[in-house]
């Protein structure tokens, strides 16, 4: 009976261990993956060659510098300005690059700038001096800013005139 008894007892252990493991997991892997279809989105249509005809030979071409002959009427036009004169040390720079650092007054009350060039020279400037490279004539100086008239030509050959300032630089300059 003992033997019978043991024998019984390895026939159950037997049979629980003859089931399939991970049974749920396949079950899950199965179910999960039966709804999923890939969807490729289909090609944009292919839109065919259309060839252009550059015909623009006939044009200037706009890489190539225009040689403007100035016209009768724009020869003796405008505010031409003195060729003649010799050049101030201040016209070799563009006026962009000048600024304006200060004020000086002397006795009679006539105003001077200061003003720094890109290389650290400070020039005094009065009014009848000349700045930049347009042939700018310094009008008027104030407190905080260097008023000048300037000379430029446009692409037709016209001289005009135009009016720009150099501001006082309010902060410091940071030391490099």
């Amino acid at each position: 009976m003992i033997r019978t008894c043991v024998a019984g007892m390895l026939l159950l252990l037997l049979a629980g261990c003859g089931g399939e493991q991970f049974q749920d997991l396949r079950q899950f892997v199965k179910e999960s993956g039966s709804d999923l279809r890939g969807r490729v989105d289909p090609l944009p249509e292919v839109k065919p060659y259309e060839a252009f005809t550059y015909d623009a030979f006939d044009l200037s071409d706009p890489f190539k510098q225009r040689k403007h002959e100035p016209s009768d009427k724009a020869a003796g036009s405008g505010p031409a300005p003195d060729t003649t004169r010799r050049k101030e040390a201040l016209e070799a720079y563009p006026l962009e690059s000048l600024k304006m650092v200060g004020t000086l007054q002397d006795k009679t009350k006539k105003m001077f700038a200061l003003v720094k060039t890109p290389d650290n020279n400070i020039y005094q400037v009065k009014s009848g001096n000349y700045l930049g490279q347009n042939f700018g004539v310094v009008s008027m100086i104030t407190e905080t800013s260097v008023t000048l008239k300037e000379v430029i030509q446009d692409t037709a050959g016209v001289w005009t005139e135009r009016t720009s300032s150099l501001q006082l630089l309010d902060e410091e300059e940071p030391k490099k």
